[in-house]
């Protein structure tokens, strides 16, 4: 990303200086679907940002320009609402709970731009709604803590946006660490950096292009089956908040009886969840192997018993699957489109995304797109 031409832009638009805040995308390493279960995720923030050159305004307008769609946003702090321009409520919306939330702050003009490919599954808006916050506290000296950060950006997705995220996202883009993981307790939101040492190996995100209508529906209808899960076992056992507190035993005699699909659904983030414990103990050890054994079974789950996956991502990870310089594959994201993670020996990564661009094109006559990412650090002032 070019900061200088960033700033040039920025005067040129704005006829003023800049300051200039990043805002990291994320990967998860391991923990799908467990952050809505009050379970554990493990994220890591990476070297794909959303960057925002800002400055005060002397008036309460609010002035946005977004490079990639050309397109400017203006509005006063007194009447935000809800914009026909997609990219631009991610900001109003983080603007508007901020006013909920009784802080005061002028007006300001915003410049949009980064390197988050969209639509990959690697958390552009979350980074987005975390820089805008991130700027605005530092413009106006708000004194807003990181955790606080991260809350408002979700409930701003939540509310402007309408999508009713969990809160990995955003945490990740607030608390990322270079070099590490972070493994987050989504029940009680503790949390702790994990060395993620990948020494002669890296991550590799094989982006399939695709996002089938699906996801939503049945993103609601995950949410919805887990919920029920719950709601059975905490019939009979008493203190079930979450399927954080539930068992396989408890899935088998109080759910399966009443539906498998239920049950298979429970069991998958049950299990999901330990597997997290045990990635942590692993990456501790400097164990990436155990941990691409986890993401293989990761995967299987996510394909076979959660129903997330597709034709695209299950190729990807059939693909890598017997091929000794990847040491774990899987799908990533809530499901139906968007990016595999794989852990893939140096030496081997061009080779690999070589033959699976050839691959895949052949398979479904679709562009495979492939990055090399390495871990980075949360929201931060650039200049």
């Amino acid at each position: 990303m070019d900061i200088e031409s960033l700033k040039a832009s920025f005067v040129k638009t704005f006829n003023t200086e800049s300051i200039i805040v990043k805002s990291p995308g994320r990967i998860n390493i391991i923990g799908e679907h467990t952050d809505y279960n009050g379970g554990f995720v493990m994220p890591a923030a990476i070297n794909k940002a959303i960057y925002v050159a800002v400055s005060k305004r002397i008036d309460d307008e609010i002035h946005l320009y977004s490079e990639s769609y050309q397109q400017f946003h203006n509005c006063s702090i007194e009447s935000i609402e809800k914009s026909d321009k997609g990219w631009a409520n991610y900001i109003l919306g983080v603007a508007d709970q901020l006013k909920k939330r009784g802080y005061k702050f002028g007006g300001f003009n915003l410049y949009l731009d980064g390197n988050v490919p969209l639509g990959a599954g690697l958390s552009s808006s979350a980074a987005l709604e975390c820089a805008t916050v991130f700027a605005i506290d530092y413009l106006n000296n708000l004194g807003i803590s990181q955790m606080d950060r991260a809350l408002i950006s979700q409930k701003a997705e939540h509310v402007f946006a309408g999508v009713n995220c969990g809160i990995m996202d955003q945490f990740a883009s607030v608390f990322g660490k270079k070099d590490y993981a972070v493994m987050l307790d989504c029940r009680s939101m503790k949390y702790v950096y994990i060395p993620l040492k990948l020494d002669g190996y890296k991550l590799v995100l094989l982006n399939t292009n695709v996002k089938h209508s699906l996801s939503d529906s049945a993103y609601n209808t995950r949410r919805s089956q887990c919920e029920q899960g719950v709601a059975w076992v905490g019939e009979f056992v008493a203190g079930v908040t979450s399927l954080r507190d539930v068992n396989r035993a408890m899935l088998e005699q109080y759910v399966k009886p009443k539906s498998l699909e239920v049950f298979q659904k429970c069991n998958f983030v049950v299990e999901e969840i330990e597997r997290v414990v045990k990635a942590a103990d692993q990456l501790a050890n400097g164990d990436l192997a155990a941990l691409g054994h986890l993401m293989f079974q990761t995967h299987e789950g996510l394909s076979k018993d959660y129903e997330v996956s597709c034709a695209e991502l299950d190729f990807l990870v059939e693909l890598v699957k017997n091929d000794n310089a990847v040491l774990g594959a899987r799908m990533m994201g809530g499901g139906f489109g968007g990016c595999t993670i794989n852990i893939v020996e140096d030496e081997a990564i061009d080779e690999l995304i070589d033959r699976a661009k050839i691959d895949y094109k052949q398979r479904f006559n679709l562009e495979l797109d492939a990055y090399v990412v390495q871990t980075d650090n949360g929201s931060e002032l650039v200049n």
